[in-house]
């Protein structure tokens, strides 16, 4: 299967979260291009964005583990072509 470019923004809303994120991450790092996170504490957040180059069943995969975390939330978009 083909890799795609992805962007996989991740909303943290509990904070006790970021471990199991960050593990998850760390198992699928050979796909991440890089990434990005934003604290936003006057909102008690924080907010993710994960570049990935990855086929679309790992990026679903990825995607699908971090959502069903607790007080996560996780979409992903990707590009319809690779130049």
């Amino acid at each position: 299967m083909e890799n795609k470019i992805s962007v996989i923004s991740i909303i943290v809303e509990e904070m006790e979260a970021t471990s199991i994120i960050n593990s998850i991450l760390h198992d699928f790092g050979q796909y991440i291009v890089g990434r990005m996170g934003l604290p936003y504490r006057e909102k008690n957040i924080s907010i993710i964005c994960v570049v990935v180059d990855a086929p679309p069943n790992i990026t679903s995969s990825l995607s699908g583990k971090l959502g069903m975390i607790k007080g996560v939330k996780a979409k992903s978009i990707t590009a319809k072509q690779n130049s």
